[in-house]
């Protein structure tokens, strides 16, 4: 709070009374935003549209489904607005989470802390035999954005082979691009499957049986983007074939995760409460993030995670 009042010290800062601890919580209707030129936070997006006087909105999240529609899009463009995430203060996190889980599942550690809170056994051989290198291996990313980008600059030094599926087609150093066209092909030889996806009318599902079928036997699948992006029962039947070799999720539908539901029970199938983007100077990380923006949107430069 510090930081964000001495950085917007040439400004009137108002702070809502309308508080939540999770950047995942939707903002409701708040009177404190009229006059505002600027916010930051999750605001409601009628306010946004209905305040004319609003010129740059920056959300403290990476995901933006609330915004991503059509009438929220055309207010903004209407006036000029501008709109911006925090994509660039997740990716960094996210795409570590990501990196651990491959890491734990090729050098099986998960197996053997099981063993260690059960029967204590010493399978020597057969963890050693099932051990696996990232080395040579074929990774796969649904999504190129921030997160994505960080995940592949990660796995650069294992020596990975990387394609990276989306719209636009344009070369990325050491990043096979590739479109949804030739999705089936790269699915096929992919030992690893990251999705990053973000939820929108287009990717509702978008993980289903029809893809599934097409993943190389014994796949990992992992999703850091948003949870309706994947077709869950898919998802299980696959785990349950063994066509899909293990999944981790950090998101998924519903959450929390209720007790009785069937992914937690899922044959190799490993859950964490959305935590994959969580960093405990998170708070500070998006102040900084919304100032150095502030800062541009001032002198009329380049900001960071623009959308709009």
């Amino acid at each position: 709070m510090a930081l964000l009042a001495g950085g917007t010290r040439d400004h009137t800062l108002v702070l809502s009374a309308m508080r939540d601890s999770s950047v995942l919580a939707a903002g409701t209707r708040d009177p404190a935003i009229a006059g505002a030129d600027i916010a930051f936070g999750q605001p409601d997006p009628a306010d946004c549209m209905d305040h004319a006087c609003l010129r740059w909105v920056e959300v403290s999240s990476a995901g933006y489904t609330r915004y991503d529609t059509d009438a929220f899009r055309e207010a903004m463009l209407a006036r000029g607005a501008v709109f911006t995430n925090a994509s660039r203060v997740y990716a960094g996190a996210c795409a570590e989470h990501v990196l651990a889980m491959m890491l734990a599942l090729n050098r099986q550690l998960l197996p053997s802390h099981e063993s260690q809170l059960g029967d204590r056994s010493w399978p020597y051989h057969e963890r050693r035999d099932r051990a696996r290198l990232l080395t040579g291996q074929t990774v796969v990313i649904l999504g190129f954005g921030s997160i994505g980008r960080r995940l592949a600059a990660l796995l650069v030094p294992f020596g990975v082979r990387i394609y990276a599926v989306r719209r636009r087609i344009h070369s990325e150093p050491g990043v096979r691009v590739v479109s949804e066209e030739d999705l089936t092909k790269v699915l096929s030889e992919a030992d690893h499957v990251v999705n990053v996806l973000p939820e929108n009318p287009t990717t509702l599902g978008y993980v289903n049986a029809r893809r599934i079928s097409c993943f190389k036997a014994g796949a990992r699948f992992y999703n850091v983007g948003r949870g309706p992006t994947v077709d869950q029962d898919a998802l299980i039947d696959g785990l349950k074939s063994g066509r899909i070799g293990a999944a981790y999720l950090d998101v998924m539908v519903p959450e929390p995760l209720p007790p009785g539901h069937p992914l937690w029970t899922a044959p190799n199938c490993f859950i964490t409460p959305h935590t994959a983007g969580g960093r405990g100077d998170i708070s500070l990380e998006l102040v900084r993030h919304f100032l150095e923006n502030l800062a541009a949107f001032e002198k009329g430069g380049a900001m960071a995670d623009r959308v709009l």
